[in-house]
Order: C-alpha cells, then sequence, then structure tokens
C-alpha cells in the first residue's frame, strides 16, 4: 500500500505545468435579441414616419408654435420623469455643448421649420425632401469627426441632393418656395443635431441624450407654449389632440427610445437599413391618413434617393 501509495503521490510531479487555458468567449446574444432588436428598430422607423401626418393633423387645430412648444414641453415632461425613475445622474459638464446642439436642432429646429413648411407644402412632398436626412447627417458627421468618406460617398450624395432639389423646383413650379426654403432648413439643423447625438451616445445612452435634450430646451419651451396659446387660436378638435400627443409621446421620446435599443441589439448598420423605408411610409401614410394625392415625381424621387443613400452605406462599409 504504501509503494502505491509513494506511486501515486509522485505522478504530480513528473507532469509538466499545464498551459493557460484560453479565454472563454465573449457570451453570445440570446436566440431572440436579433429579432426583438429589428422590430424594435422597425418600431422606431414607424414611429418617426409618421410625425409629418401628425403635424397635419395637430395644425388642424393649433398654430404652429403651439404645436411645437406643446409637443416638446409634454414630451420633456415624459423624459423628465423617466430619467427621476431611473435615478440617472446629469452628464458631466463637457457633453452639456453637445446636448445643446441636439436641443436646438432636434428639439426645437426641425420640428419648428417642418411644422411651418407644411402650412403651405404637403405632406409626401415634405417627405421626399427631408428623405434626405440620411445623407445630410453622414456628411455632418464626417466633418465633426474627421472623416474622409470615398469619392463614392460622395458622389451619391450629391446625386441624391440634386434629384431632391430637382423634385422640390419641379413641384413648386420652377422656383423653391418658402415651405421647400424652411424644409432645407430643418434639414440641415437636424443633421446637426443626429450627428452630435451620434457622437454623444458613444459616451450616454441614446435615449439620455434625447432626455436631457429636452430638459434643457424646457426654459424655452414652457414660457414658448404660455406665449404661443395665448396667442394663436385654439381648437381642440379629436386630429389635433391625438396630433400633438403622437409627436410628443411617439416621434419626439418613445419612438427615440425603441430605436436606439433596436439599434444597440442589432447594430447600427442593420439599423440603418431599416431607416431607409421611412420616406416611403410617411408617403403611404399621407394617402391613408390624409387622402392626399401623391405625384407621380414623390415615389420615384423617394426611390432614386434610397438607392443613393444604400450606395452610401455601402460606400462608408
Amino acid at each position: 500500500m504504501r509503494a502505491n501509495d509513494s506511486a501515486i503521490a509522485a505522478a504530480p510531479i513528473a507532469v509538466t505545468t499545464p498551459a493557460p487555458a484560453p479565454a472563454a468567449p465573449l457570451p453570445a446574444r440570446p436566440a431572440g435579441a436579433s429579432g426583438s432588436g429589428a422590430l424594435l428598430a422597425a418600431l422606431g422607423v414607424a414611429a418617426f414616419s409618421l410625425t409629418f401626418p401628425a403635424t397635419a393633423w395637430a395644425l388642424e387645430g393649433m398654430g404652429p408654435w403651439t404645436v411645437v412648444m406643446l409637443r416638446s414641453v409634454l414630451a420633456a415632461a415624459l423624459a423628465g420623469a423617466c430619467l427621476a425613475a431611473c435615478r440617472v445622474r446629469v452628464p458631466e459638464r463637457r457633453h452639456w455643448a453637445g446636448i445643446a446642439v441636439v436641443a436646438g436642432g432636434v428639439v426645437l429646429g426641425f420640428p419648428l421649420l417642418t411644422t411651418l413648411a407644411l402650412q403651405t407644402s404637403t405632406t409626401s412632398h415634405a417627405a421626399v425632401v427631408i428623405g434626405l436626412l440620411p445623407l445630410a447627417t453622414a456628411a455632418f458627421s464626417a466633418v465633426r469627426t474627421g472623416a474622409r468618406p470615398s469619392r463614392t460617398f460622395w458622389g451619391a450624395a450629391l446625386v441624391g441632393a440634386a434629384a431632391v432639389l430637382a423634385f422640390a423646383v419641379q413641384q413648386s413650379g420652377g422656383a423653391l418656395d418658402t415651405g421647400d426654403l424652411f424644409l432645407f432648413a430643418a434639414l440641415l439643423v437636424c443633421a446637426a443635431g443626429y450627428a452630435e447625438g451620434g457622437r454623444l451616445a458613444r459616451h450616454l445612452p441614446g435615449w439620455q441624450v434625447i432626455g436631457w435634450a429636452l430638459v434643457l430646451a424646457l426654459p424655452v419651451t414652457v414660457p414658448g407654449a404660455a406665449w404661443a396659446l395665448a396667442t394663436e387660436p385654439l381648437h381642440l378638435t379629436g386630429h389635433a389632440v391625438a396630433g400633438v400627443l403622437w409627436l410628443a409621446v411617439g416621434s419626439t421620446f418613445l419612438g427615440m427610445v425603441v430605436w436606439y435599443r433596436g439599434m444597440a441589439a442589432i447594430g447600427v448598420s442593420r439599423a440603418s437599413q431599416l431607416q431607409l423605408a421611412q420616406p416611403l411610409l410617411t408617403l403611404v401614410w399621407s394617402v391613408v391618413l390624409l387622402g392626399e394625392r401623391l405625384p407621380p415625381a414623390a415615389p420615384v424621387t423617394a426611390l432614386a434617393v434610397l438607392a443613393c443613400i444604400v450606395v452610401t452605406q455601402r460606400a462608408r462599409a
């Protein structure tokens, strides 16, 4: 027994030290994560595609300033409640300049300019013009981050811009009207806000970026809403109430929440492909909800812009 014990005890001495075990692989995403992420991103796109029809409904009973200020105040109340409930810490001082850009572009500039434009432009017309937003955002992002996209990227972006400009001029009778100028201005300020928000989303969750931007705009939107309600006519029709509630809850806040959660689950590239359908969805809503008749050039131009965006996406990749 002792001999056997001695042999057994000596065995480990003769064995060389084993090599370190390979690092454990990163945990795989749950089986349903991709599907649920795609669904969340698609819900975000659907929410954004209803923005222009909802604005047209809200304008049936409210003035443009009332629509813009009310939607921002209501969305800020919802965002503030979520930030408080989640006990989110106040962003660092270095982030507030970027949040201010988001507030100016996404919370104030884009809603105001598009609402003013929709007083004279149809939602289908506006959807085609604003369909250029992904290209404009990519251009602003390239300038902001110092990236150098390829010539293919810039060529496709210029073709898309030319197609939208030609559509706007053709629909306006040979010259850009006031509504088109509002839409192109909205395009620029929103692209700047989106690009800055995308940069900030590297440091803060996306829903917190839009949440703090809404809260930051309150010193402007609260007195603005009070002034607008006192000076503009107000007729609380069913369409007007439904429109402004959707703008506040669906387009401005919850749409952003599900969009960013979906993008986190499936990745930016796959999510951006879903967003290509947004202008076409808005064209459908303009017919179904507003009874508009689409000019033949509208879907053709929207498809041309979609093709240009696909080219820019591949060029960036």
